[in-house]
C-alpha cells in the first residue's frame, strides 16, 4: 500500500523545528485486485512525524499513532502547523502496483485523471 506524506511546519512550542514529514501508514489492503473504495486516513492506519517532532509528540515511526492522537499532540497551544507539500509515496518492502485518486486535503478534493490533476470542493 502507497502511504501518504505531507512535509510540515508543525509549529510546536517544545521543539524550534521548522520541518518535520507526517506519514500515513495505511491498513493492509482491504481487496486484492480491484479497486478499493476510498480511505479515510483520520480514521484508519497510523501516523507518525519524522525528527524533532516525532520525539516531542510520541508518534514517531517506532510507535505510530492514530489521527486523533497526532492532531492532538500538535494542538499544543502554539501556531497551527502549515502544510508545504504532499506526496505520495510507496516504501521499500513489498511491490505495490495500483493508483491513488481522491485525495482530500482539508476542503479540497485532488482528483487524479490521465489528463492531469483536477480540484473540486468537498461536500
Amino acid at each position: 500500500m502507497p502511504n501518504i506524506t505531507f512535509e510540515i511546519n508543525p509549529n510546536l512550542t517544545a521543539t524550534a523545528t521548522a520541518y518535520s514529514s507526517m506519514v500515513w501508514l495505511p491498513p493492509a489492503s482491504p481487496v486484492t485486485n480491484a479497486w478499493s473504495g476510498y480511505l479515510d486516513a483520520t480514521t484508519t492506519g497510523t501516523w507518525f512525524l519524522t525528527g524533532s517532532a516525532g520525539t516531542a509528540t510520541g508518534c514517531s515511526l517506532a510507535t505510530p499513532c492514530p489521527f486523533p492522537q497526532l492532531k492532538n499532540a500538535l494542538n499544543d497551544g502554539g501556531a497551527q502547523p502549515a502544510i508545504y507539500t504532499a506526496a505520495v509515496g510507496k516504501g521499500r518492502d513489498s511491490m505495490w502496483i495500483g493508483a491513488v485518486d481522491g485525495l482530500r486535503i482539508d476542503g479540497t478534493i485532488y482528483d487524479f485523471e490521465a489528463s492531469g490533476v483536477k480540484t473540486r470542493r468537498a461536500k
